[in-house]
């Protein structure tokens, strides 16, 4: 991986640093798309000390890089963090498959009673894959052993085989809609930064992919015990630090009501916002848009659609009420850096890096 650090835009910044883990199935950016519409533009913004991970595009000779791999690489993100800021602990940030990344590192942190991470946030982040979702209704024992071994005799999984899975998932816009404008009409498409960071894939190491695999069909992380990361039985129930989880309503790969069950995975208090929109549309979401709005609850019934009908609705992006709660957990005011980087881990190039470039 690349870690890239943001530059202060306030003249404070706060003393608990942010690192967001991405997911490895799409590139960094969705989280930076551009001016306006950047998540992390309206983190920096509010004086959060931004981190991000920006992961290696794997070719056949990465095929052995699994779990254990990545969560290291997230836990090297954190402590590189935590050094160049000076900070005993970090706050960190992941988005779907990222988010499976972070849940593996709090667990793993938590059997070692390391408490590096102060608080955790899930974008659209499915856990518990026994939660109906449309992929499960699609996935059977033998197409997932036959995607298994497609990636083991190749050494990765090719990102443009997961976008058509993905855009098979809601045909009538992600195919047909194309096919007629595009194909039958002959118009081009609109130029549009998410359908080009859609169309822009990575791949998923063998090693990987299968242990996705594995999650998916096991279920492990709603047990106890039941998987093992970097030498420590994961169980969720020993994490304790505050968790912020996010869904979409809209969602077609991660339904909300999966997403929903995190709080009641993790040991800590979890706070549960459900955006009005889809997957990708939740988490570029800026501030702004008339038609945004979330739902909340201090309720936390065990039945997601009981939760649904006493939340209350908000008008706006769920950015601004993640900014108040983020911002209550990172510390205090401090003058913002004048330089990145430090003397262990001096800055090495302008972002976005060399990774995010690679085909």
């Amino acid at each position: 991986m690349e870690l890239i650090q943001y530059a202060p835009a306030t003249e404070t910044v706060r003393q608990r640093p942010l690192v967001v883990v991405p997911p490895q199935i799409n590139k960094f950016y969705v989280l930076d798309l551009a001016p306006g519409r950047s998540f992390l533009e309206h983190a920096v913004a509010q004086g959060v000390a931004a981190f991000t991970i920006s992961w290696r595009q794997p070719g056949p000779g990465h095929r052995d890089w699994g779990l254990d791999t990545y969560v290291c690489a997230a836990r090297k993100a954190a402590e590189v963090a935590c050094e160049i800021t000076g900070s005993e602990d970090c706050n960190v940030l992941g988005v779907c498959a990222g988010g499976i990344i972070v849940a593996l590192l709090l667990g793993h942190l938590a059997a070692r009673e390391d408490p590096r991470v102060h608080s955790a946030t899930f974008g659209v982040t499915m856990l518990d894959t026994g939660t109906g979702s449309l992929i499960g209704e699609l996935a059977s024992d033998r197409s997932v052993a036959a995607a298994a071994w497609r990636s083991r005799r190749r050494g990765y999984l090719d990102g443009r085989d997961m976008a058509r899975v993905f855009a098979w998932m809601r045909p009538n816009d992600l195919v047909w809609n194309y096919w007629v404008n595009n194909y039958l009409v002959g118009n081009d498409p609109p130029a549009f930064d998410v359908l080009y960071w859609n169309s822009d894939t990575t791949r998923l190491p063998a090693a990987l992919h299968a242990e996705y695999l594995d999650l998916f069909q096991r279920n492990p992380l709603v047990g106890a015990d039941e998987i093992s990361v970097l030498g420590t039985p994961i169980d969720l129930r020993r994490v304790r630090c505050d968790c912020y989880v996010m869904a979409g309503a809209t969602d077609h790969i991660v339904p909300w009501q999966a997403c929903y069950r995190i709080p009641q995975l993790v040991g800590g208090k979890a706070e549960f916002v459900l955006s009005s929109s889809g997957h990708v549309q939740s988490i570029v979401n800026p501030p702004g848009n008339r038609k945004a709005s979330y739902r909340t609850s201090p309720r936390r019934p065990r039945d997601p659609e009981a939760w649904l009908a006493g939340a209350e609705q908000h008008a706006g992006s769920w950015w601004t009420h993640w900014a108040r709660w983020v911002g209550g957990r990172s510390g205090e005011h401090r003058p913002a850096p004048a330089a990145l980087g430090s003397s262990s881990h001096p800055a090495r190039e302008r972002a976005p890096g060399r990774y995010v470039l690679e085909r």
